[in-house]
Order: C-alpha cells, then sequence, then structure tokens
C-alpha cells in the first residue's frame, strides 16, 4: 500500500518536534538511506522511518503509528536479511541511533543499546579481555540476534547469546515501559530467550561477560576436491574437541587475499576455520589432525576476538538468500551429501556453504528455553549472496538443493535467525510446539493485537502460561 497522503500534513511536523531523534517521510533527503536495509532484496517505502535517541522517542513513535493506523515495523542494528524490519507504507521504529555499550567491568556486564551491532559491542569489551557470545560477523545487530537465540563462535565455550542475557528493557505496543528479568517478569524474560522481537521494542539488554584474554584462529584453504577429507576431519576433530575450539567448514569463492593461493582465487575453495579460546600453542595440539593434512595454504595466529569477527563480514548492498537445517547426525553420507551440493554455489559471489558445529556449553545450558535446535551438534547454513536479480533463480535453487540434500539426517528444528519467510510450519519448528503455545500466551499479554508481527512471528492465544 501506499503511504498515506495527508500523513505529513496530520502530524509528521509535530513528530518531529517531539524527539530527541528524527523523522523522514518520502521526500526527504535521507529518507532513501533510512530506509535502505543490508539485503538489496528488499525494497519498501514505509510511509515514516522514526530514527529513535532515546526511549522516549521509541514510545513516542508507537504512538505515533497507533494514532495513524500504520503498521509497525523495528529495525535494530542489523542485517534484517528478510527485510521484516521495513514496512511498506507504514512506520519503522529505527534504533541504530540506540547503539551505546556500558560495560562494568567489576560485574562482567554490558549494557547494550537495542540498535547496537557485534562490534559495538566487541570493541567496548575488548580493553577488558572480556568477550560474549557474538554473531560471527561484526555487522550483526545484537538485539535481534540475542532475542532470537544468538548462535555464535564462542557459544561452545561460553553457551549462546540468550544464556548471557541478564535484563532485558522493552516498550510494549500500548507505550508501556516492561524490565525483565529471572525474577521481574519471569514469564517474559523466558520468552525473549529465543522468542524475537514478538513482544516490544527491546531498548536495551544487559549481558553477562567472560573473561577472553586471548583468542587463536586457522584458517586452512583447501582444494574444493579435498573437501570432503577435511570435513570429515574436522568433524572427528570436534567430537573430542575442548569446548574452546569451534569454527566452521565453509565452502566459498577464494578471495583475493595473500594467504589464498592464485589458482583459487575467484574459484570454489573449501576453507576450515578453527577458532579457539586460548593460545595458538593450544589450539594448534586440538588441531593437529587437520594440520597433518595437506592444505593450499594456511593463516594461523592469535587474534583478538573483535577482530576475528570482522573477518566473515560482506559489505550491504548484495542480494541475500539464506538458510539452515540441523543434524541429530553427521555421517559421512551426510559428509558426502554437503560436499557434493556446494558445487551448484553460485561462483564467484559471496555466498558460502557453511557447516557449524554445536555442542559444548550451548547443548548444556538449561533446555526450558524456547531453542529445541540448540540440542543438534551439526548445523549447515545454505548462505546465498549474489549481485543481480538474474542469478536470484540458480541462487535460490542452490540452498534449497542443500536443506534437501542433508534433511535425511536433519531433525527439523531450525534456528530462525538464519531464515526468511519459510512459513508458519517452520516458525514453530523454531520453537517447537509446546514452547509455541506457551509463547503464544506471553505474546497475548503483552501484544495481545500483534502489532509486532513483522518477524518470525508468533499469533496471540488466550492459552494460560
Amino acid at each position: 500500500m501506499k503511504p498515506r497522503e495527508p500523513l505529513a500534513d496530520t502530524g509528521t511536523a509535530g513528530l518531529r518536534d517531539s524527539l530527541a531523534g528524527e523523522a523522514h517521510v518520502p521526500g526527504d533527503p535521507g529518507y532513501d538511506e533510512a530506509r535502505t536495509v543490508f539485503n538489496s532484496m528488499i525494497d519498501r517505502r514505509p510511509a515514516v522511518v522514526v530514527q529513535c535517541a532515546a526511549e522516549s522517542d521509541v514510545v513516542r513513535a508507537l504512538g505515533f503509528a497507533r494514532e495513524h493506523g500504520l503498521e509497525v515495523a523495528v529495525r535494530g542494528g542489523g542485517h534484517s536479511v528478510s527485510g521484516m524490519s521495513l514496512s511498506e507504507g507504514g512506520l519503522v521504529v529505527d534504533l541504530r541511533r540506540m547503539h551505546a555499550v556500558t560495560v562494568d567491568r567489576d560485574n562482567r556486564t554490558a549494557r547494550v543499546g537495542g540498535g547496537a551491532v557485534m562490534s559495538d559491542l566487541d570493541r567496548a569489551t575488548q580493553p577488558y579481555a572480556l568477550a560474549t557470545t557474538g554473531g560471527r560477523v561484526s555487522t550483526t545487530g545484537v538485539g535481534g540476534f540475542t532475542l532470537g537465540g544468538g548462535s555464535g563462535w564462542l557459544e561452545r565455550k561460553f553457551g549462546l547469546a540468550c544464556d548471557n542475557l541478564l535484563a532485558a528493557d522493552l516498550v510494549t505496543a500500548d507505550g508501556g515501559r516492561v524490565h525483565a528479568t529471572a525474577d521481574e517478569n519471569p514469564d517474559l524474560f523466558w520468552a525473549l530467550h529465543g522468542g524475537g522481537g514478538n513482544f516490544g521494542v527491546a531498548t536495551s539488554l544487559t549481558l553477562r561477560l567472560h573473561e577472553l584474554p586471548v583468542m587463536t584462529m586457522m584458517l586452512l584453504i583447501f582444494r574444493p576436491e579435498d573437501g570432503p577429507l577435511a570435513v570429515r576431519t574436522y568433524r572427528d576433530l570436534l567430537d573430542s574437541a575442548p569446548d574452546g575450539a569451534g569454527g566452521a567448514c565453509i565452502y566459498l569463492t577464494g578471495p583475493p587475499e595473500e594467504f589464498v593461493p592464485e589458482h583459487l582465487v575467484g574459484r570454489l575453495a573449501c576453507a576450515v576455520l578453527v577458532t579457539y579460546a586460548g593460545p595458538e600453542a593450544e589450539a594448534r595440539d586440538v588441531a593437529a589432525p587437520l594440520l597433518a593434512l595437506h592444505r593450499e595454504s594456511e593463516l594461523v595466529t592469535e587474534i583478538p576476538y573483535a577482530d576475528l569477527q570482522c573477518m566473515l563480514d560482506d559489505p550491504p548492498g548484495q542480494r541475500n538468500y539464506w538458510s539452515a537445517e540441523y543434524l541429530d547426525s553427521f555421517p559421512d553420507e551426510a559428509v558426502a551429501a554437503f560436499c557434493s551440493t556446494a558445487s551448484s554455489m553460485p561462483v564467484p559471489s559471496g555466498s558460502q556453504h557453511v557447516l557449524f558445529p554445536l555442542g559444548g556449553q550451548a547443548a548444556r545450558e538449561p533446555s526450558g528455553f524456547p531453542l529445541p535446535w540448540r540440542s543438534a551438534p551439526w548445523g549447515v547454513h545454505p548462505f546465498g549472496i549474489w549481485g543481480t536479480e538474474a542469478e536470484d533463480g540458480p541462487g535460490k535453487a542452490w540452498v534449497r538443493e542443500v536443506r534437501a540434500a542433508v534433511r535425511p539426517w536433519a531433525n527439523g528444528a531450525v534456528y530462525l535467525n538464519f531464515i526468511g519467510r519459510e512459513g508458519q510450519e517452520r516458525v514453530v519448528a523454531g520453537f517447537g510446539e509446546e514452547n509455541y503455545e506457551r509463547l503464544a500466551a506471553v505474546k497475548a499479554r503483552y501484544d495481545p493485537e500483534n502489532v509486532f508481527h513483522l518477524n518470525h512471528n508468533v499469533k496471540p492465544s488466550v492459552a494460560v502460561v
């Protein structure tokens, strides 16, 4: 639907005057920049984008949306690959100006603004040799990432991001302000451990931090035909590795970097990334079976965690199509299926064909949170990125091919942060049916009219929590 023409004359001026931040409507110099998201497949024109600078701006924006009957979308700091942080003809609550991070070194906590991205958090905690589980790139939004569960390089050591969530401040659809902890509004606090943005606008999160004095990464590059052996070796290594070990197997287009041999630049390559929460000498001992394999090149170094987070960043403006499957087992047949589908990946492109290990602390944390995928030992993530609309067809087909190839070993659960709009059945699978019913009851309490529906949506019910 098109923006309502009278909107600018019936209150936009008053809205602007009441904000600490700014509001943009079509025609404003900053409007197109304000409505542009990471995924260039998404091209929507909201009636107004409210760039909030304070919690009071969020309250005012939601009130304005109610007054004018505008659909509400909430934009944190990150990718919005599915485009659900934009509303065609509606109002966007844009939190990106609310990105401050305050570190309490003594209590090992960080208070993070709702619009912060991972680099904001990681750079703030790095001087204290502290960290918490973050996304695998620096441009991930902390809010959406954490409330969706939060899977990252440190999850085997420190648990998922939401396991480290200590408190959250939300603005609800009616403009109310709610503080949630394990003791205060515990039903909402439980729901925020995977339930995403269904219950309100998260203006700040308080996260537990952990000591991380040194981090080691190893990036080993193999020819694609040597990929199956490398993947099997990595699988066997992770089966008995300490919690500090993590990483991924990644088929990708060889980047033009010094550590990538010329014959693989611009062509399909298999990379094995080993991350280790500890010094290089220990990491080498853990990764000895991999280091014994013939490889084309390697990069092994101790590295600040904040710098590791930047290694796989992709620039905005590409076309993105992602999905995932979580596997109960990863036998040799599954390895073969995973590796064979790399040949269909768009090359050259920014696409990545990824295998992540789970387990460790992420699997040992309380299972009562609505995250059934956390018990899976492996996750397969076809991460489709390309440049032109003409590539959409084959690129999307490759993502679906990957899912189909590994489905015989999949448990049906899915980390919703890794997928776009794949239907309500997949949403329920992301939480589990019993958890979904409980989430729906919490939703009915905090957002009975489903104002916050532009997400992996939980529909409100009248069930009793």
